[in-house]
This record gives structure tokens, sequence and C-alpha cells, in this order.
């Protein structure tokens, strides 16, 4: 399954070498250009969901804003080291995705007070640090009263990948959705300790089937994406996540819990390109500020009052 990800990666590269300077070449910031650096997971480019949706924020902010970016990926959990080197590249503002970068992003605000850093993902209490969470479980209950609606065998499993607050609240949120529209179900969980493993999350998926799951949700990164593809070859159904994820799946994601990462970090170049400064705040973002929602439902069909509940919900 890692074919998936090399081919995902390789569709980036032309994207790359349009969008910004190469990995190992520095931004020349000396002049008014307004320019951002990136600091990935340690998924990194081509995992189809938080870097690459951060990635095209920043695309979009180079074509329309004319800023310029480059970006680190940390593949060996080197989170400072690239971040040191996004840092000696003297940009406007660097940002920091997922709260695994968190406490490099903590430490290097400190030892730079006068950087701006946006954090996504997790809260730094900092003037320096602009910190912008989700309301994650607000768009995964949606995802779990689909879940609960539709399970025929009333069993559904659910796949975090690394355990924290932000992956609880995609749990929590999906659980209550499907004991709102069916409380007798069964809901699986499990853990896989890893943002980058697809055939452990294929694994995992494969045991929730053999328990009788019929409906999974993974929020788990590339590892997710094994769910999702075992899913599709066991012939059931299942959700994607952060952004719209059909694609790696078109027999069985029926929708995506999308989280608009891009919209984020769009508005905060936005806001530097007109003259705006950051105020080291903290923004939430949920169904009402078009933080979270759902991607297009294909797959199945709901039925009219199947609909009407989830526009309730929605709303």
């Amino acid at each position: 399954m890692k074919f998936y990800k090399m081919t995902a990666l390789l569709v980036f590269i032309l994207i790359i070498m349009a969008a910004c300077s190469s990995n190992n070449e520095n931004i020349d910031s000396s002049d008014d250009t307004l320019s951002a650096g990136l600091l990935v997971t340690e998924s990194g480019i081509g995992d189809n969901a938080f870097s690459d949706l951060a990635f095209q924020g920043l695309t979009q902010a180079r074509d329309e804003l004319g800023v310029v970016f480059d970006y680190r990926e940390p593949l060996d959990q080197d989170y400072e080291a690239k971040l040191q080197e996004l840092i000696d590249q003297d940009h406007d503002v660097i940002f920091g995705l997922s709260f695994t970068t968190a406490p490099a992003i903590e430490a290097k605000a400190e030892e730079y007070p006068d950087q701006q850093f946006v954090m996504i993902d997790a809260v730094i209490d900092l003037p320096n640090v602009t910190s912008i969470t989700f309301k994650e479980d607000e768009g995964s209950h949606l995802v779990g009263l689909i879940a609960g609606m539709r399970t025929e065998s009333d069993t559904v499993g659910f796949i975090g990948g690394v355990e924290s607050d932000v992956i609880q609240r995609f749990e929590n949120g999906f659980k209550e959705g499907v004991r709102e529209a069916n409380p007798d179900t069964e809901i699986l969980t499990e853990y896989a300790g890893s943002f980058d493993d697809d055939q452990l999350g294929a694994d995992i998926a494969a045991d929730m089937i053999d328990e009788g799951a019929d409906y999974i949700f993974p929020s788990a990164g590339f590892t997710g994406t094994g769910a999702l593809q075992e899913a599709q070859s066991q012939g059931i159904y299942a959700f994607g996540v952060d952004t719209d994820q059909y694609t790696i799946a078109e027999d069985a994601v029926v929708t995506s819990m999308v989280k608009n990462v891009n919209v984020a970090i769009y508005d905060v170049m936005e806001q530097l390109a007109n003259g705006e400064t950051l105020e080291g705040n903290h923004r939430e973002l949920g169904l009402d500020q078009d933080g979270v929602g759902l991607a297009p439902i294909r797959v199945i069909e709901l039925t009219d009052q199947q609909q009407q509940t989830l526009d309730d919900a929605r709303n």
C-alpha cells in the first residue's frame, strides 16, 4: 500500500516545483514579498490529508496574494531541526501542523520572540504564537449519525492514529452521533499509535470487519489510508477525514469529515497581506465558522428522513 503514497507524492512534485523553492533552497526574504514557512506532519507531503491541505492553502495564497513559501518535512520526527531551517530563512510567519509539532514550536517561539508562528491543532500561550484549533467533534458527529442510521450489523468502528485530545474529539463526536441515531450500536475503537503506517491501518480495519463492523471511521493520517482501502477490498463502507478522501477508495468512502486547514491558513496570509498583524490569540473553528464539515455523500443514498436528520443536526 506504500504505492499509493508514492503515487500521491509524484503528483505533488509537479505542484511543488511551481509553488515554492525546493526543500534545500533558501527563500529570499530581503524584499517586501510576504513569505511563509510550513512545518508539515511527520507523514509529509502526499498524505492526502493534513499536510496536503496546508500546502494547498499556501499555494492558493501564492496564486491569489503573491506570497512565497517554503516547507519542511520532519520525516524522522526532527521537528526542531527542520523548524530552525525555516526560522533561518526569516519568514514573516511560520506554520506548524499538528500537536506533534507543538513542543518544537513552543521552544522556538520562546527562543525567537520576534518571529511570528501559527500553531495548527494545539494551543500555545505565547504572544508570538497564534493558535488555531477545530471543533472536530461537530463534524464527526455528523459522520456518526450516518453510520448509526445506516449500519445493518449494528457494529461500527473508529480507528485513531496517535491518542491525543485532537483525535479524541474525532472519536467522541463520532460516538455521540452513532448513539444518537442508534443507541444499540456497538462501537469498536482502536488507536494505531501511528499516523504513517497504512498496513497497520489495514490490519486494524480487517480485525474490526471480522467483528462485524460495516462502517469504519479512521482518523489516523496515512494509517487511515490503509483502513479505507481495506474497507473497499472487503466490501464495507468507510469515512474519510481532513480532506475529501473519496478517490482513495471510491467504492467505500461515503463522505469525509473535512477539516478546512487550507482555508484557515489562507485567511492568515490574507490578513497579513492586508497589513494586519497577528495577535497571538486562539481561534477555534467549527461548523458555524466553516472550519469543519462534510464532503459530498456518495456510494449510498440517504432516505428523505435520514437526510432531514442530518440537516437538522448540521443546523
